[in-house]
């Protein structure tokens, strides 16, 4: 069997047993290949998702904590009213991304006002628990006149004198 193309005198049944170019024992490796691949991307894939909610979430607290802030940094706010503005804030806004928002404003003082808003993530990825913390301080609002900083009982005088319609003080 010298001009036999079989492959150096093996039969039909020994080709085929060792299968087609040599691979028998190969049977399968790509099945197996996307078994290890899919869930990983996948996983992969949820932990972008799970990013992309964590990262709505940070910016709905800086938002909550921003508009706190405006709210109570005004002249003469009702106490706790820069508060309860980041929290209606922060439900309002996205709701659904920060669960059960929280806000404090124990570090503020005189001069600044500091809000920090708290809250949840969804957790997409089993097991992962997320929060966000966002502080923002801002400065409280003074009114000055020509340069000096108004007191309360400059701010009574120039309401008296608005009242008694427009004068001037001398």
């Amino acid at each position: 069997m010298r001009g036999d193309r079989r492959g150096h005198g093996e039969s039909d049944e020994a080709q085929r047993s060792r299968g087609i170019g040599g691979i028998q024992h190969e049977r399968g490796a790509l099945t197996l290949s996307y078994v290890v691949i899919m869930p990983v991307f996948l996983a992969a894939i949820l932990v972008i998702v799970q990013a992309c909610v964590w990262y709505l979430a940070r910016e709905t607290a800086i938002a909550a904590a921003r508009q706190g802030a405006d709210v109570a940094r005004t002249a003469h706010p009702p106490p706790g009213r820069g508060v309860q503005a980041a929290v209606v804030f922060a439900r309002r806004a996205a709701p659904g991304f920060l669960l059960d928002p929280t806000a404090s404003a124990a570090e503020s003082s005189t001069a600044t006002v500091t809000i920090r808003v708290r809250g949840r993530v969804p957790s997409l990825v089993p097991g992962m628990v997320l929060t966000v913390s966002e502080v923002v301080t801002a400065p409280v609002e003074r009114f000055t006149a020509a340069g000096r900083l108004v007191t309360g009982r400059d701010e009574l005088t120039m309401a008296r004198v608005a009242r008694a319609g427009g004068e001037r003080l001398g």
